[in-house]
């Protein structure tokens, strides 16, 4: 009986799928943001419909918040991706 030959190892390089994961992990981290900032949206948006008198101060607040959230969510985002890039080995 003749012996296999030895399987052809993966073409694909280590450090390249590190990189790809961390990026994609930043990008999840942004969508938490925004899913974050629109939920304080519709929470202040639905206190300024349905409580606009007593719910005003605090529906705005929301919003502000949701913006503010947004707005932190932006820059880590643009910080870390420019982290990652710094990183990057050539190869």
């Amino acid at each position: 009986m003749l012996p296999t030959p030895p399987k052809p190892r993966p073409n694909y390089d280590q450090q390249q799928l590190a990189a790809f994961r961390t990026r994609m992990a930043n990008e999840r981290t942004l969508l938490t943001y925004v899913r974050t900032s629109l939920a304080l949206v519709a929470f202040g948006l639905a206190l300024l419909q349905l409580h606009p008198e007593r719910g005003g101060r605090l529906g705005y607040s929301a919003l502000a918040a949701a913006g503010a959230t947004m707005l932190v969510g932006w820059l880590r985002f643009r910080a870390r991706r420019r982290e990652i890039e710094d990183c990057r080995v050539a190869g």
